[in-house]
């Protein structure tokens, strides 16, 4: 079963938006937008021109573009003219398309104040879908092309938004458009909700004081980016502000720093500390028992089992029919991906879940100082009607562990728990991997002894 939907979209007549604001009693208001302003995207044979919201023709619990538009329309008409004046959390983005030419700038909301749980996903668990979708769009994005060396040789805008992402705390920033903002729909789940955008002309930024250990990190041209990443994180920067700084080439030495799109540069960093936490973790006496955690947020059930063994992981994500990656009617789709004890050298096919499930994982072993085998089944439900991003796997995980355990003498016991606890039995999530397949067959030589 494939992970995703074609990407191939069709752009689809809007008078339906304009109708949907109207004569929803939760929506309406005086929408005032030009047909490029306001564009709704979907992949061929999407039932979103016949359903219009009202039916829930793709089978999932609540209609996600009603709930973009929702949040769209509250900050729609704080937008006026050419010149976005806001807090930025601080925020930044780095587009892929078009790479080694990529779409940078900031992103901020067309109004001053503490801003800063705008773009702050280690303090979004627990919110509602609606909320983190509010979060999203209030963000106004401003583009301006640029080369991945060119952070070597930058120029002004750059200069001010590297400024921006090295930030502390929210600034105040002034954002000078060529055009009025667009926002589009993109009906493809594999997008993720985002504020309106349009090019930039220039940025003026005031009120900002860096983060002090970024700022060292930023200036010591002679250390390496997974050096300073590793310093930054053992500092305990958030890994946003982090990934943030990376993505604009803020770190590494000079000859070699790039912008880094902000979809990869997320990866990146869980990559290079996991790695780095791995080699530690490899060090410390095997865990004593076998122990279940769980937890449950925006229609994800995240199982994870931690058992006496050397360091190796295991990652599974079930997707019921008519979730994000699986648009089939009636099957449900696994997707996995393990590593041994050394790690991988190659991409998890499952992408960035894999890397920021891994990366909880071992911080909750430095935190007891044990080595595990561990196992993360996810079962995805129609009520995750969004992709929000690889942040809530992260967030997921960490929270589970964050909970006392059920503990057991036996990986049989231990996975009886967790069977009870998922819809999906264990001989599909056992045809489907490979790690956790093995270890139930494995017998091993202390066994005999």
């Amino acid at each position: 079963m494939p992970k995703r939907i074609s990407k191939r979209l069709k752009v689809l007549n809007n008078v339906w938006l304009r109708e949907l604001a109207l004569s929803d009693p939760k929506l309406g208001i005086d929408l005032d937008y030009t047909p490029e302003q306001l564009r709704l995207q979907a992949p061929p044979g999407s039932p979103c021109i016949v359903c219009k919201g009202s039916r829930l023709l793709c089978g999932k619990a609540s209609c996600p573009v009603i709930a973009r538009l929702t949040s769209q329309l509250k900050i729609w008409r704080s937008i006026g003219g050419l010149t976005i004046e806001g807090s930025s959390p601080p925020s930044v983005f780095v587009g892929r398309f078009g790479y080694p030419y990529v779409y940078i700038g900031p992103m901020a909301p067309p109004y001053l104040g503490d801003t800063s749980i705008l773009d702050a996903p280690e303090y979004w668990f627990g919110k509602s879908i609606e909320e983190i979708i509010g979060f999203r769009t209030q963000l106004v994005r401003g583009m301006y092309r640029a080369h991945v060396r060119s952070p070597t040789k930058p120029d002004r805008v750059l200069e001010k938004t590297r400024e921006v992402a090295l930030a502390e705390s929210y600034v105040e920033t002034e954002m000078r458009l060529r055009r009025p903002p667009q926002s589009r729909f993109y009906l493809d789940d594999d997008v993720q909700p985002l504020g309106p955008s349009a090019p930039l002309e220039g940025i003026e930024v005031g009120g900002l004081r860096w983060d002090r250990y970024m700022e060292k990190a930023h200036y010591d041209t002679d250390l390496k980016a997974s050096e300073a990443i590793m310093v930054l994180y053992s500092s305990n920067v958030p890994l946003t502000r982090i990934q943030r700084a990376f993505s604009l080439g803020c770190f590494g030495i000079e000859k070699n720093r790039r912008l880094v799109p902000t979809r990869w540069s997320i990866t990146a960093i869980d990559d290079m500390v996991s790695k780095e936490l791995a080699r530690r973790v490899r060090d410390y006496p095997l865990l004593n028992q076998f122990e279940v955690y769980e937890s449950n947020y925006l229609g994800n059930r995240f199982i994870v089992i931690l058992m006496p063994d050397a360091w190796s992981y295991e990652a599974y994500e079930a997707w019921y029919p008519q979730t994000l990656w699986n648009p089939s009617t009636d099957q449900v789709a696994i997707v996995t991906d393990w590593e041994g004890h050394l790690g991988r050298s190659s991409y998890a096919s499952m992408g960035g879940c894999y890397y920021a499930g891994r990366l909880a994982i071992l911080e909750h072993l430095m935190r007891v100082r044990r080595q595990a085998r561990a196992f993360i089944l996810r079962e995805a439900y129609p009520d995750y009607i969004l992709p929000v991003g690889v942040w809530q796997v992260r967030e997921n995980v960490r929270n589970a562990v964050r909970q006392p355990p059920k503990s057991f003498n036996s990986l049989q016991e231990a996975l009886r728990h967790a069977m009870g606890r998922l819809s999906i039995p264990l001989e599909h999530w056992l045809s489907s991997g490979f790690l956790l397949r093995n270890t139930l067959k494995q017998r091993k030589l202390t066994e005999f002894l």
